[in-house]
């Protein structure tokens, strides 16, 4: 199959909900003879959303790969997700091409996913196009459209056509490139605009530009060869205009996508070698093997497509190449051309191709095949969580496959079993996330769950020090039992240099100590005299580490603590592991509820993008959740991104909160911070709700 380099051209269609790229790209399959019919979204009959969620919802849900052919070029389109909550997908389709079309609904301009969705493909390196799309709507004004683009996304966004009337008038497009002698009803001068796109492309030529403002005009040679480079390089962002529903401008749409950026411009420029040295990535066939899996899907008939696109060297079937992530180097197999949902085998694949490959185990979206390293995928991480349970008894260890399969097939969906809460932790990007896989369980796997929020995963620790001590003593007809311990114990707090903080200064008798990173905990040994025999010591850590698992106050997983052990006493008879065990776990509970116990909580960073206008409602909000604002930064256009530091307990549903502050015009990511005290009046509501749990089970 491998085609020419030259000849290749690997295009995402991103943008916001319902600006028609589905449609659109339905169209172009149509259009260019790819496929005999003309899909629908509303209809149900798209070639893109094949999935049987997105035929009932009538939108896309997963980013979909097609191919098409057009002025003798090969065209790698991928139409990706309009909604934020399914951005992995779109995040994953852009380091899988060279170009990002950016689709805007004519009637309602930029929208929160369009600004997004700009971001990411600049993130990710790749050229960019704007698709103003739906042009013959109602109330359509392409100036003010024209206008905000420029405002939010710079003026490297130039026109390459304009409308001929828009709206019910919009009848055709005129080139600003190339300006015809008239354009009737042209909603803005072509001419106008002709100028500012030859400083646009040839601003990447030094010599060129030179000459062009000593009077000399660029040669046609030298345009076509610049404007590829310029959006490359993205010092032109082309802005074109056309309406899917009645066909006006796609064909120029098409004749523009020649420009998009080629294979060998694209980003990554550099792989990783083994020795950490950076490698410059030429797009050549017959260099080292270099691909990456950008996407994973699970077909109905449980069978895996690993979507790889090829950046360097050639990829044949039955081929064997190293894979990050697998323990050896996996063998491929038949690779498989893919036209939506169909797949058909080819036997190779070069630079610029994308083919998926079918029940690899081994390969993860993100891996990079080869010897040379790609970076990962920035994907986002997820922070809205249910706890998830079968509605059926016995299903369990079928939701727990299902989910594994969702984990592997959507990067932003994150799994967890919490062994504090004993709780199923199922985490996605957003509620209306998190509601379409459950259907995807119902339907594919034939499992329906119950869902609730999920706890909150405090902690307890201490606040001053404290000794005690507890004797263990109990008589029955038999052996008896005995153990006495006596222990001081002492915040530790986070960040504490272990080795300056046990020394003999602080334990004079001490003999050895253990830590514990994962909860910060210290205990250390200063018996003396064999006070307590070194054969029962480790039962003694064990009931330490036994009670701070069960937690003392309010049931939470204790950290930030030492204990020094430093007497006791013991039977020679009586005393046993399980005496010493239950005497060390004792005298934790009692010397901890002395030392000042106290709750903490996650706190998170959260980073909320919002219209300036909105600013005030959103800092008062956050005050009311218990957050520190700590700065904000402008997002570009008339937006800002305000940064606070909140309690995780307070912004678990912020999303339903922000859209209805916003209007839907809000976004936000947050990830974990740190722990905190907890307020007094918060403590004692926790602690209330934890004792009568208690009682309940009791």
């Amino acid at each position: 199959m491998a085609h020419a380099v030259e000849k290749i051209r690997d295009v995402a269609f991103c943008g916001h909900g319902s600006s028609g790229k589905t449609t659109l790209v339905d169209l172009l399959l149509n259009k260019t003879g790819a496929v005999n019919r003309q899909g629908s979204v509303d209809e149900g009959t798209s070639i893109c959303d094949f999935d049987e969620e997105e035929k009932e919802h009538k939108y896309t849900i997963e980013s979909t790969i097609v191919h098409f052919e057009h002025g003798g070029l090969r065209f790698n389109a991928i139409d990706t997700p309009g909604y934020p909550d399914f951005i992995g997908q779109t995040i994953g389709a852009l380091y899988g091409v060279d170009t990002a079309l950016i689709v805007i609904n004519a009637q309602s301009g930029i929208e929160v996913n369009t600004r997004r969705t700009f971001s990411e493909a600049g993130k990710a390196g790749v050229g960019r196009m704007v698709v103003i799309n739906k042009m013959d709507g109602d109330n359509v004004d392409y100036a003010a459209v024209l206008s905000s683009i420029k405002e939010l996304f710079g003026n490297a966004c130039v026109p390459l056509n304009v409308p001929l009337g828009q709206g019910a008038d919009f009848k055709g497009v005129a080139s600003t490139l190339k300006p015809p002698a008239e354009a009737p009803g042209a909603v803005i001068d072509p001419n106008e605009i002709h100028e500012s796109l030859i400083e646009s492309i040839i601003e990447v030529d030094e010599e060129v530009t030179e000459r062009y403002f000593e009077g000399q005009q660029p040669t046609e040679e030298e345009i076509s060869r610049l404007i590829l480079q310029a959006i490359s390089e993205g010092s032109l962002i082309p802005v074109v205009c056309c309406s899917a529903k009645t066909g006006v401008g796609v064909d120029e749409l098409l004749d523009v996508m020649k420009l998009c950026a080629l294979p060998q411009d694209c980003v990554p420029r550099t792989a990783t070698a083994e020795d950490g040295s950076e490698v410059p990535l030429k797009a050549d066939p017959n260099g080292p093997v270099v691909a990456r899996v950008f996407k994973t899907r699970i077909d109905p008939f449980v069978q895996k497509l690993s979507y790889i696109r090829v950046f360097s060297g050639t990829l044949k079937k039955d081929q064997t190449v190293p894979a990050t992530g697998a323990r050896k180097p996996v063998k491929l197999g038949q690779l498989l051309e893919v036209q939506a949902s169909e797949t058909s085998p080819v036997d190779s694949a070069g630079p610029g191709d994308i083919v998926a490959v079918a029940k690899m185990d081994d390969l993860h979206t993100g891996a990079t095949l080869g010897e040379l390293k790609l970076p990962p995928i920035p994907f986002p991480t997820p922070m809205v969580g249910l706890a998830v349970s079968p509605k059926s008894r016995g299903d369990e260890a079928k939701l727990t496959g299902a989910l594994g399969k969702i984990v592997e097939e959507d990067p932003t969906f994150k799994l967890d079993h919490d062994q504090q809460t004993k709780e199923l932790v199922m985490t996605g990007m957003s509620e209306l996330h998190l509601k379409i896989l459950q259907e995807r369980l119902k339907r594919r796997d034939k499992v329906e769950v119950e869902t609730k929020e999920p706890k909150i995963p405090y902690r307890e620790t201490i606040q001053a020090k404290a000794e005690g001590s507890y004797r263990h003593k109990k008589q029955t007809g038999g052996r008896g039992q005995f153990g006495e311990v006596h222990i001081r114990m002492m915040p530790l707090p986070e960040g504490t240099n272990i080795e300056e903080f046990c020394t003999k200064e602080r334990f004079p008798t001490m003999k050895e100590y253990h830590y514990d990173p994962d909860i910060n905990f210290v205990w250390v040994d200063s018996i003396v005299g064999g006070t307590i025999p070194s054969n029962f010591l480790p039962a003694v850590e064990k009931g330490f580490r036994e009670r701070m698992n069960r937690g003392v106050v309010a049931g939470y997983q204790v950290q930030n603590v030492a204990v020094e052990v430093h007497f006791g006493k013991h039977h020679p008879v009586d005393s046993s592991e399980a005496a010493f065990k239950t005497a060390g776990s004792m005298a934790f509970r009692d010397v901890f509820l002395k030392a000042k116990p106290a709750l903490l909580e996650p706190i998170v960073k959260i980073h909320v993008t919002v219209p300036s206008d909105k600013v005030g409602d959103i800092n008062s909000d956050l005050s009311g959740r218990r957050g520190r604002v700590l700065g904000m930064e402008s997002a570009g256009g008339d937006m800002q991104t305000i940064t606070a530091e909140v309690p995780l307990a307070e912004v678990t549903t912020y999303a339903r909160s922000l859209s209805s502050i916003t209007g839907g015009q809000g976004s936000y990511t947050m990830e974990f911070s740190h722990y905190d005290i907890v307020p007094g009046n918060v403590q004692k509501e926790i602690v209330e709700k934890a004792q009568l749990k208690e009682d309940e089970e009791d």
